[in-house]
C-alpha cells in the first residue's frame, strides 16, 4: 500500500455551519473531504467502500473487528474496506462464482466519494445529501441478530464494541439530533487517534480463519464478500415477484 500524506489541518470557520463535520474528519481522522456541501469523504486514498442493502450487510458484520467502520445510509449499509478493494471486487466475485449473477453489491474506490455521517455523539447537523435514499421505516438488524443468550426479545440485540444504537425513535421532521432524515450515520464509527487501515478488510488477510486473525490482525475481505454476496442473493430472491408455475 502506498503511504498517504495526512491532510493538512485547516483553521476553524465559525461562520460555516458544516465546518465542525469537515474539521472532525480532516483534523481528528486525517481523512480527505470533497470541497463544497454536503461534506463528502474521498474514497480510494485511506479506504474503499462496499455498499449493500442493510439487511444483507448485518450478517456480514461478524467478519469485522470492533474497529472496522460501518455506516448506514437510508436502507443501505456501507462497509469501509482496504484501499484498492474496489478494483479487486469483480475478479473476487468471479473467483467465488458469483460473477454471473446480478447482486446489489457495489464498490466505491479511487475517484469516488461518500456522504460524511455526522461525528458520533456530537449532535452536529449535516447538510442533506441529494442522493440519500429515503428510509421507509425504522432500520433494525434481522430478527435474532446478536440476541442476548437466554434474553427476552424486548431486551434487544447484544451490544458490541463500537456499535452505536439509537436512543429511541427520532422526532418527525427534516432535522433530528443525528442529522437530516435519510442522511448517513455511523453504526460503527471510526476512532480518532487510531489509524483506520489496520482494521479494514483486505485480501492480504486471506486464510485468517477468525475475526482479526489475518495478516496483521486485519479482517478477511474474501469471507466478507462471500457472506455479503450470499445475503444479497437471498434478499433478491425474497424481493422477486412470485413466478407462475411451469404447468399453470
Amino acid at each position: 500500500m502506498v503511504p498517504t500524506v495526512p491532510v493538512p489541518r485547516r483553521p476553524s470557520d465559525p461562520d460555516d455551519p458544516v465546518d465542525p463535520v469537515r474539521q472532525w474528519y480532516e483534523n481528528e481522522l486525517g481523512w480527505a473531504t470533497v470541497p463544497g456541501l454536503p461534506v463528502r469523504l474521498v474514497t480510494g486514498l485511506r479506504f474503499d467502500v462496499l455498499e449493500v442493502p442493510a439487511e444483507a450487510g448485518f450478517p456480514a458484520l461478524r467478519h469485522l473487528g470492533p474497529a472496522s467502520p460501518v455506516a448506514l445510509h437510508g436502507e443501505r449499509m456501507r462497509l469501509l474496506v482496504a484501499a484498492g478493494s474496489a478494483e479487486e471486487l469483480p475478479g473476487l466475485l468471479d473467483w467465488l462464482e458469483w460473477g454471473t449473477l446480478a447482486l446489489d453489491l457495489t464498490a466505491i474506490g479511487a475517484g469516488g466519494s461518500i456522504g460524511a455521517p455526522p461525528p458520533p455523539d456530537r449532535g452536529i447537523a449535516v447538510a442533506p445529501d441529494p442522493g440519500a435514499p429515503a428510509p421507509r421505516g425504522p432500520l433494525a438488524p434481522p430478527a435474532g441478530f446478536g440476541a442476548r443468550p437466554g434474553g427476552r426479545p424486548e431486551d434487544g440485540p447484544l451490544a458490541r464494541p463500537g456499535d452505536r444504537r439509537p436512543a429511541g425513535p427520532e422526532t418527525p421532521g427534516p432535522e433530528t439530533r443525528r442529522g437530516p432524515r435519510g442522511a448517513a450515520r455511523w453504526l460503527r464509527p471510526p476512532m480518532p487517534g487510531r489509524a483506520v487501515e489496520p482494521a479494514l478488510p483486505t485480501l492480504s488477510a486471506l486464510g485468517g480463519g477468525t475475526v482479526g486473525g489475518g495478516v496483521g490482525g486485519a479482517p478477511d475481505l474474501v469471507r466478507l464478500v462471500q457472506t455479503m454476496a450470499t445475503q444479497c442473493h437471498r434478499v433478491r430472491l425474497r424481493r422477486a415477484p412470485d413466478q407462475p408455475l411451469a404447468f399453470s
